[in-house]
């Protein structure tokens, strides 16, 4: 028979509990004991949850209070020296966050998801130690709530492939030593009961760095595999790991997971397996997006499966953590596609059913009933009328531009005499601090307690303010500061017919920070004009330029939950129109610079490169597409976080903006380089500071970042920014940063 389990759960909270909790701690309004005790709470909360949807396989250490990434940095003493002399929370949150003293560690997402982790530094000098306790008591925790979990821990070949080395050293030469310190945890792990099962992700396996590393991957688990009582599962997700697989098997792990919904077919690995005798963890359900499973067609699969592995050699579960969907559909009253969608909760209990279906159990009268609603939701999803729209299909089916009419070299001329801006030109990536005093405006007008009229003096007061203070420190390109949008893809979508919206649906993206994606189910098309009225409101109040702020098609694509029905590259072509359209009636009312991010653009990147081509030339495709309505005076900039970029610098190049914007402050001038090696003609705009973390960059420090970033460009290339919005700052922190960052480019100029 066939068990099931969850790869990983949600810790944020369903009603985002521990974001709270650790907010009023940062700000000094509550002790630690409270994030403690909500920390604890939600645990066992969480445990419950999937015990009383019969999940066999339940995990600990799956929580995190910022980072599990961060957590392994701790375990294993892997603690950069800046930090030195730090301990406990401060140390902990110090390296996350940064303090007065310390820049924070780098963050990266996570694959390709919208999950950030911290990045570990390692060197030549770092010496690994063992610090179990967190990892020890989360078992003891579960065991107290009546529950025997599986232990989940970040593989140590992972680990060492996602660190960065600040000396130019290798980080996988220390797997030796890592591994030396991860065989001491089981060994403290294996006292913890007569069984421990321990789940050890190694998603590095399914990237192109497979071939490289799998060669480590016996030598590491002959070592790992020394306690008896210790059944280790392999996890890998997001893509097939067939090199990893092949090397596996050769090994004592009891278990090993694949994921069977973005590789549906994993026959390669299947046939591996089929010889040996490990335990196949099967991810069935989605585990990164949203609507109800097929249970019928994932029964299919399942019987497929079965010819190669038999049932009780079968578990079945999420295709990954359940940290990338909302936590439940029960807060959601006003959901027009409720029936549709399943979030982390809700896919407990497909889980559940589909492991009855497979085992051919008995269902009682709750689960036919469950069975019968799923079906009726699978059917309704492809026959509504909500879903399609001729009119968009008609129109992508059409196309043939997707250029714009000058190049660049000719643009470029025409935008300098234009817009007369002096070297170094300075501005921000967009937004402005979210107050608590402007999501009460937002949330107050969207529950209909204030009028229209009240809702926009406020928002133009905001505005207005914004304008003032960016006057005062002067900036070159001034932006409105986005008072009037919650999420730079929520406030879109809110906009575009084919998009729905959850009151509820929060995923964390990065410690305390969470994002609403919006629920793109049908043909999107943009019913009017999205930003022009605010755009021009603005500019109406400076004789400076100011900056029309978009979002940008691949990135609105990459961080909605999108259908499953119909290809990506499709999709973006429609939201591709909506912002092409947007632009055209942004430049007619006399907006000159327009920004287009593209935050995303590297996050949607395929795992494996065989399936890369196909996902540049749309995603390249369609940004052009989105812009090519603009006229040569026009300048298009777009943004991007957290990449690296030398894989796809090439692919920067063709998408033709005329300047980009990109996140450096916590990786140095390394990625600048980059634009230099290729010739990259276009602008750029490197972040010369963290907005990331709360501490006030002094004038010397951007000084002497912008000195740095002109080692490699020239100042007639350079443009001087922070390195992402400013929307998760406060103002006490926003204002002396740009101030610092104004007085800092003054300096250089006369130099």
């Amino acid at each position: 028979m066939s068990k099931s389990f969850i790869t990983g759960f949600p810790r944020i909270g369903e009603q985002r509990e521990l974001k709270f909790a650790l907010e009023s701690f940062w700000a000094g309004k509550s002790d630690f004991s409270e994030v403690e005790r909500v920390a604890k709470e939600l645990k066992a909360r969480h445990w419950k949850y999937q015990k009383d949807a019969h999940i066999d396989f339940i995990s600990a250490n799956d929580f995190s209070y910022y980072d599990l990434m961060l957590d392994n940095i701790i375990t294993f003493g892997a603690i950069p020296p800046r930090f030195d002399g730090l301990s406990g929370t401060e140390l902990y949150f110090s390296m996350a966050r940064g303090n007065k003293t310390s820049v924070a560690m780098e963050m990266t997402k996570w694959f390709n998801t919208n999950y950030h982790y911290i990045v570990p530094e390692l060197s030549k000098e770092t010496k690994f130690s063992l610090n179990p306790t967190k990892i020890l008591n989360e078992y003891k925790e579960a065991k107290a709530e009546g529950i025997t979990p599986k232990i989940n821990l970040i593989g140590p070949i992972t680990f060492l492939a996602l660190s960065k080395t600040t000396d130019g050293s290798c980080a996988l030469c220390h797997l030796d030593a890592l591994v030396e310190q991860y065989a001491k945890l089981l060994v403290e792990i294996s006292k913890l009961d007569n069984e421990v099962v321990v789940q050890i992700d190694e998603p590095i396996f399914v990237t192109d760095k497979a071939e490289k590393l799998k060669d480590k991957i016996a030598p590491v688990y002959d070592k790992l595999c020394a306690e008896d009582n210790v059944k280790i599962i392999f996890m890998t997700y997001f893509e097939h790991a067939n090199e990893a697989v092949k090397e596996i098997v050769k090994t004592k792990v009891w278990g090993v997971g694949l994921d069977f919904v973005h590789t549906s077919c994993q026959k390669d690995s299947l046939e591996i397996l089929k010889n040996s005798d490990k335990i196949l963890f099967a991810g069935l359900i989605d585990g990164r997006n949203v609507w109800v499973s097929d249970l019928d067609a994932k029964l299919e699969l399942i019987n497929k499966i079965k010819e190669y592995i038999p049932s009780e050699r079968l578990n079945i579960g999420t295709s990954c953590s359940l940290l990338h969907v909302p936590y439940t559909l029960k807060y959601e009253e006003k959901l027009s596609i409720k029936e549709w969608l399943s979030f982390a909760l809700e896919k407990l209990t497909e889980v559940n059913l589909l492991k009855k279906l497979a085992n051919g159990e008995h269902f009682c009268e709750v689960g036919e009933g469950l069975l019968a609603k799923n079906r009726a939701a699978i059917a309704s999803r492809k026959t509504s009328e909500l879903v399609n729209d001729k009119a968009v299909q008609e129109r992508v089916k059409n196309l043939s531009k997707f250029e714009r009419d000058t190049p660049y070299e000719e643009r470029i001329k025409v935008q300098k005499a234009k817009f007369n801006l002096p070297e170094l030109p300075t501005t921000t990536i967009g937004s402005f601090p979210q107050t608590p005093e402007l999501r009460q405006v937002r949330n107050a007008y969207k529950k209909s307690l204030i009028s229209q009229e009240a809702y926009e003096k406020d928002i133009k007061k905001y505005i207005d303010e914004c304008i003032a203070f960016q006057e005062e420190c002067g900036l070159d390109v001034l932006v409105h500061g986005e008072p009037e949008r919650n999420d730079m893809v929520e406030y879109f979508g809110e906009q575009l017919k084919g998009y729905a919206f959850s009151t509820n649906g929060w995923v964390q993206s990065y410690g305390s920070r969470c994002v609403k994606p919006p629920l793109l189910f049908g043909d999107v098309s943009r019913p009017k004009a999205m930003t022009v009225d605010w755009i021009s409101y603005a500019q109406s109040k400076t004789s400076k330029i100011m900056k029309g702020m978009l979002t940008g098609p691949v990135t609105i694509l990459n961080w909605s939950f999108v259908r499953d029905d119909k290809p990506r590259s499709e999709i973006a072509k429609e939201l591709a129109l909506c912002i092409y359209d947007e632009i055209d009636d942004l430049q007619n009312a006399g907006i000159k610079i327009i920004q287009v991010d593209e935050a995303a653009f590297k996050e949607g990147y395929p795992l494996r490169r065989e399936n890369v081509s196909a996902y540049e030339k749309f995603a390249v495709d369609c940004f052009k597409l989105s812009v090519c309505s603009a006229g040569a005076q026009t300048q298009i900039h777009t943004h991007m976080c957290y990449s690296e970029f030398n894989d796809i610098i090439k692919t920067i190049e063709a998408m033709d903006a005329d300047v980009i914007s990109i996140e450096t402050a916590r990786s140095g001038n390394e990625l600048l380089k980059i634009f230099k090696s290729v010739g990259y003609k276009q602008e750029v705009g490197p972040g010369v500071y963290d907005i990331h973390s709360p501490r006030v960059p002094s004038v010397e420090e951007i000084a002497t970042q912008i000195h740095a970033l002109l080692e490699v460009l020239p100042k007639s290339q350079l443009w001087i920014n922070p390195d992402c919005g400013l929307k998760t700052r406060k103002w006490e922190e926003v204002k002396p940063s740009l101030k610092n960052m104004t007085a800092a480019v003054k300096i250089v100029r006369l130099s």
